[in-house]
C-alpha cells in the first residue's frame, strides 16, 4: 500500500515537472525563433461582416508582438488586377502599386504596427469589397486569409388599406444585400400566411423586397413585418397595431374613400381635357405644317437651282424634326395619362365591390329589422318597438347613403372608361403621326442625298470641260 501511495503521489509530481520542462522548451524555441526575426501571422477563421458605407477592420497580427513598423506588409485580393489592396514597404505606403478601387480607403495604424498588429482598416465599404483578403508579412514567411462579407440593410415600411375581405398590409423595404426574406408574424409570434414576396434588384445591385398579406379580425390586431438576411445575421422589423374599427367597413370610411377618389380623379380629368384641347390645336397646326413641308420644288413656278433645293430640303428637315419632337412629347404625356386612368379604373372597381358587399349587408339587416318589428314583446312593448324602429331607420339611412355612393362610384367608373377610350384613340393618332413624320424625314433626307450627288457630279463635269487641252 505504501508503494502504491508513493506511486500515486509521484505521478502528478512527475507530470508537473514534465509540463514545466515542456513549457521552458517552448519558451526557449519561441525566443530563439523571435531572435531570428521570424514571427507567424495570425488572422481570423471567421468571416468579417461589414455594412455598405461603414468602416471595418480586417484583423491580422504577428504571433509575437514585435515592431512591424519597418517590415513589408502586403494586403491583397488574388481575384483583382493589380492584386494589392494595401502595400507598405520600408515604412512607406506604395500607393502606385495598389488597386485603384481602394485608393484612399485603406490604412494601417502606426501605433498598432509597433505592437505587431498589421490589421487593415477599410473605409466606406462597398458591395464590390466582398471577397477573400490575404495578409502577408514576407519576413515571417507565412500568411493568413480574411473573408469579408458585405451587407446592406434598411427598415421596412408598412402601408395599410381596407379591402372587402379584411385589411391589406403591404410591407416594403429597399436597399438590401444580399437578397433578404420577408416574414409576417401575428401578435403571438406565429407566422401569418402570405403570398410570395416581390424582389427587384436595382442598378446599384441592392434589393428591394415587398410582401402583402390580407388579415382578418380573427388574426388579432397586432402584426409584425420582419425582413432578415441570415448570411449577414441581420434582422429589421416593423410592428403595427390595428384598431378594431378598421375591420369594420363603416359609412364614414366609405365616404372618405369616395372623397379621396374624387379628389384624385378631378386633376386627372382636368389634365386630360387640357391635353385633348392642346392635341386638337396641335393637329390643325401639324396638318398645316405637313402640307407646307410636303410641297416639292416642282410645284414652284420657277424651278429651284440645286443649291436652293438643298437649302429648301434642310429647312424642311428642321421643321419635321421639330414636329417629331413635339409629337413624341405629347405621346409620352398621353401614355402617362392612360396609365393613371387605368389605375384609377382598377381602384373604382375595387370600391364598387366593397360597396356591393355593404349593400348586401344592409339588405340583410333590413330583413332582420322587419322580422323583429313583426315579433310581439311581452314586457316593455312600446320601448322595444321604438328602439327597433330607430334601428330600422338607421339601417335605411345607411342603405340610402351606400346607394348614393355606389351610384357616384359607377358614374366615375364610366367617366374614367370613356376617358381611357378617348386617350387611347389619341395615343393611336399620335403614333400614326409620328410614323408619318418619320417617313417624310426619310424621303427628305433621301432627296437631299440625291441632289447633293447630282451637284457633285455636275461640278466634276464642269471641271473636265474647263480643263486645258493637250497641245500634242
Amino acid at each position: 500500500m505504501t508503494h502504491m501511495k508513493d506511486r500515486l503521489l509521484l505521478k502528478p509530481q512527475l507530470s508537473d515537472f514534465g509540463a514545466l520542462i515542456l513549457y521552458q522548451a517552448v519558451v526557449f524555441l519561441l525566443l530563439t525563433h523571435s531572435s531570428g526575426g521570424q514571427s507567424q501571422v495570425i488572422g481570423t477563421s471567421q468571416a468579417v461582416v461589414a455594412m455598405v458605407g461603414a468602416d471595418t477592420i480586417l484583423p491580422c497580427h504577428l504571433e509575437t508582438a514585435v515592431d512591424a513598423t519597418d517590415l513589408t506588409v502586403e494586403w491583397a485580393r488574388l481575384d483583382l488586377d493589380p492584386r494589392f489592396v494595401h502595400l507598405r514597404r520600408d515604412s512607406t505606403e506604395m500607393v502606385q502599386q495598389e488597386n485603384q478601387l481602394f485608393t484612399g480607403r485603406t490604412s494601417l495604424s502606426t501605433n498598432k504596427l509597433k505592437c505587431g498588429d498589421v490589421s487593415l482598416k477599410l473605409s466606406n465599404v462597398r458591395l464590390s469589397d466582398a471577397g477573400t483578403y490575404r495578409c502577408l508579412v514576407p519576413d515571417s514567411g507565412t500568411e493568413s486569409e480574411v473573408v469579408l462579407t458585405v451587407g446592406s440593410v434598411s427598415s421596412p415600411g408598412v402601408e395599410i388599406s381596407k379591402v372587402s375581405n379584411g385589411v391589406l398590409l403591404v410591407c416594403k423595404s429597399a436597399g438590401w444585400y444580399p437578397e433578404p426574406e420577408v416574414l409576417w408574424l401575428d401578435g403571438e409570434g406565429n407566422l401569418v400566411s402570405a403570398g410570395p414576396p416581390e424582389t427587384v434588384r436595382g442598378p446599384d445591385d441592392l434589393y428591394t423586397v415587398s410582401s402583402r398579406v390580407t388579415v382578418e379580425k380573427r388574426h388579432g390586431n397586432s402584426f409584425t413585418c420582419r425582413v432578415q438576411q441570415r448570411n449577414i445575421n441581420h434582422t429589421t422589423e416593423t410592428t403595427l397595431h390595428l384598431p378594431v374599427s378598421l375591420f369594420m367597413f363603416e359609412t364614414s370610411t366609405a365616404a372618405r374613400i369616395i372623397i379621396c377618389l374624387v379628389v384624385s380623379i378631378v386633376p386627372v380629368v382636368a389634365v386630360v381635357i387640357v391635353v385633348m384641347k392642346w392635341g386638337r390645336n396641335k393637329k390643325e397646326t401639324t396638318d398645316h405644317n405637313t402640307e407646307y413641308l410636303m410641297v416639292g420644288e416642282g410645284d414652284r413656278e420657277t424651278p429651284m437651282t440645286g443649291r436652293e433645293t438643298i437649302i429648301y430640303l434642310d429647312n424642311t428637315k428642321a421643321k419635321l424634326d421639330e414636329e417629331l419632337q413635339k409629337t413624341e412629347e405629347e405621346l409620352k404625356h398621353v401614355k402617362q395619362m392612360v396609365e393613371k386612368l387605368t389605375k384609377q379604373k382598377t381602384d373604382l372597381k375595387n370600391q364598387t365591390q366593397g360597396l356591393n358587399s355593404l349593400l348586401q349587408e344592409d339588405k340583410a339587416q333590413m330583413v332582420e329589422c322587419e322580422k323583429k318589428l313583426r315579433e310581439k314583446t311581452k314586457i316593455d312593448k312600446e320601448t322595444k318597438m321604438q328602439k327597433r324602429l330607430k334601428t330600422q331607420m338607421a339601417v335605411e339611412r345607411r342603405k340610402k347613403e351606400h346607394d348614393e355612393l355606389s351610384l357616384n362610384t359607377q358614374k366615375l367608373l364610366e367617366t374614367t372608361e370613356q376617358m381611357i377610350i378617348e386617350m387611347s384613340e389619341r395615343k393611336g393618332k399620335l403614333e400614326r403621326d409620328k410614323e408619318q413624320i418619320m417617313k417624310h424625314l426619310e424621303v427628305t433626307e433621301r432627296r437631299r442625298e440625291e441632289v447633293q450627288k447630282k451637284l457633285q457630279s455636275e461640278g466634276e463635269e464642269e471641271m473636265i470641260d474647263t480643263a486645258p487641252s493637250d497641245p500634242s
